[in-house]
């Protein structure tokens, strides 16, 4: 039960980072974790006139594969659901959307922060799945 709660908070600042740095390329942030009875979308933003849906996956090495790739059709079909129940309740049919994935590679925890992180956008990363 500890583990899961570490890599919850482990999550949440990878989560943040990705954040910064989606900030960073012009988008507004528009919540975190957005979380519904079909699942969970780590970051919600805007960019431009695209409401954007974004997956942030960390790996501290590619030694088990990139952080992106663990984004699979199993994950982009909850995030599709996730997304379609978000664009609903907030009245925002006919509004255009997309699914980025933010990959964070490696990165040491020091004083100031994170060094060392390899930050990758995929913008439009996967179309919505049924």
């Amino acid at each position: 039960m500890g583990r899961k709660r570490n890599n919850r908070k482990t999550g949440a600042r990878y989560e943040r980072i990705a954040g910064e740095y989606l900030e960073g390329q012009g988008y507004r942030i528009l919540q975190y974790n957005y979380r519904c009875r079909q699942g969970e979308i780590d970051i919600v933003a805007r960019d431009g006139e695209y409401l954007v849906f974004c997956e942030v996956k960390f790996r501290t090495d590619s030694s088990g594969g990139l952080p992106e790739e663990a984004v699979d059709f199993k994950k982009q079909r909850v995030i599709s659901k996730c997304a379609l129940y978000y664009i609903t309740v907030n009245g925002l049919s006919g509004t255009p959307c997309r699914f980025d994935v933010v990959g964070i590679l490696g990165g040491t925890e020091g004083k100031e922060g994170f060094c060392d992180l390899n930050i990758r956008l995929y913008k439009n990363a996967f179309d919505y799945r049924e």
